[in-house]
């Protein structure tokens, strides 16, 4: 895969109490994806970036929500989010940009 593409991959971990829940229990960790990424090139950016070998990706498109603009309503744009479960004993450490 191209390396440069692998780099755009990743837009940016999601940090919610549902993201904090799923790494404690299963050891995985949410990422927001460009919404044309695939589960191998997900799991090729992350052991790119990180230095940690991945196990199991799973891809979820979430819906945009349907918003009111003054007057007008509209719609947020969706988007896509990878759960990346990471083997066990490793971790990933977005402190210094790299696995422990």
């Amino acid at each position: 895969m191209n390396q440069q593409r692998l780099m755009q991959v990743l837009l940016a971990p999601q940090i919610s109490e549902k993201a904090t829940y799923v790494a404690d229990k299963n050891n995985q960790v949410v990422f927001r994806v460009i919404s044309d990424a695939t589960k191998p090139e997900v799991k090729a950016a992350v052991e790119l970036l990180f230095k940690v070998s991945v196990e199991s990706v799973q891809i979820a498109n979430v819906k945009g929500k349907q918003k009111k603009f003054g007057r007008f309503m509209g719609s947020r744009k969706g988007w896509k989010k990878a759960y990346v479960r990471v083997t066990s004993g490793q971790e990933i450490n977005f402190v210094d940009g790299g696995g422990a």
